[in-house]
């Protein structure tokens, strides 16, 4: 079987660029445990800053610092909402049942991400002692590549505060949505009280998350991330990495939407499939006649990796280690394996 050439399976594939790597063997450190790494402090300050929170928290991962956040929030027994396939609820292994002791209350998702207000207001609990106590709801943006509509975030916002709830946003590809609606991160985090954003994915970066919110609640969160094992020593040599994401990877988003509104473009001319239009840099292609297994294999055979996704979908995602030339590669993979 051929090697991968062109990675398409997800944008965590990325490697460090070499300005990026410069920019990792440059870095002064410290020891971040003690808050003495300045470019781990650095890093933290300048997430906060342009998600317009008062201080940032550097996580080894999104799945920790959703943890974090929920734990933040919901203290044992407590509950939290999100959408039935969100990625903190689905995707993170079960870790604020398991280590947080915190309930979750998962409803559907609608077609665009969302979550119905009205699922929203009938999953709160009422003052019973039959009840969890309901203290947050988490939404996601980007949402499988699709970014969730403004009015709705402020819709949710309204009816989460109306009833006393927290609000997280898992925006491990927040900067997607902020390049594809054209609207400042800061604006789209305006409304929660923490915020989860990935450097490891679309922005490039080999490993972290940043959490963001309020001082006391970064505060809380230093001490749950060491008691989860977070802590870190020299970590500004990894946080560097993250700088230099924020500084370069962000704008450049754009290209990597573009190349996912081509690679559509090319597979939907294709009999027996059917890609959606993708808001960003992810694309599901839906599967008619076709084994998505079988599929997978037949793209790897060709050098062109690709992932499936829940039901019988192929999931594509460009990223800055994937160009114009990649996206042409995939479609003429594509036109042997389907015509």
């Amino acid at each position: 079987m051929s090697e991968i050439q062109y990675d398409f399976r997800s944008d965590t594939v990325t490697r460090p660029t070499k300005a990026m790597r410069d920019a990792m063997n440059a870095a002064p450190v410290g020891d971040d445990v003690y808050g003495e790494d300045p470019t781990v402090n650095r890093l933290e300050r300048e997430a906060a800053e342009i998600l317009d929170k008062e201080a940032g928290l550097f996580c080894t991962s999104g799945t920790q610092s959703n943890l974090i956040a929920l734990m933040i929030h919901c203290g044992r027994g407590d509950e939290f909402i999100a959408g039935q396939m969100a990625h903190l609820y689905r995707w993170e292994a079960g870790g604020a049942s398991v280590l947080g002791s915190i309930q979750p209350q998962p409803i559907p998702n609608q077609a665009d991400g969302t979550l119905a207000l009205e699922d929203i207001a009938d999953a709160i609990k009422p003052h019973d002692p039959h009840y969890a106590v309901t203290r947050l709801l988490a939404l996601e943006n980007t949402f499988g590549g699709q970014v969730l509509p403004q009015a709705y975030v402020d819709a949710a916002s309204r009816l989460a505060r109306h009833h006393g709830l927290s609000l997280h946003l898992d925006g491990a590809r927040l900067f997607n949505a902020a390049i594809a609606s054209a609207m400042p991160a800061g604006r789209l985090a305006r409304d929660f009280d923490t915020v989860s954003i990935c450097l490891s994915k679309g922005l490039g970066a080999p490993v972290g998350s940043v959490l963001v919110g309020s001082r006391d609640m970064i505060e809380k969160g230093r001490r749950l991330r060491k008691l989860l094992g977070g802590g870190m020593r020299q970590a500004g040599v990894i946080a560097a990495a993250g700088i230099h994401a924020l500084h370069h990877h962000v704008d450049r988003l754009a290209e990597d939407h573009e190349n996912a509104s081509r690679l559509a473009t090319g597979l939907a001319r294709l009999p027996g499939i059917r890609p959606n239009v993708p808001h960003s840099n992810i694309i599901f292609v839906e599967l008619d006649g076709f084994d998505a297994t079988q599929v997978k294999a037949a793209f790897h055979a060709r050098g062109i990796g690709v992932g499936t996704a829940t039901g019988n979908r192929l999931r594509l995602v460009t990223h800055l280690d994937v160009g114009k030339e990649g996206v042409e590669a995939a479609v003429v993979a594509a036109e042997a394996i389907f015509r």
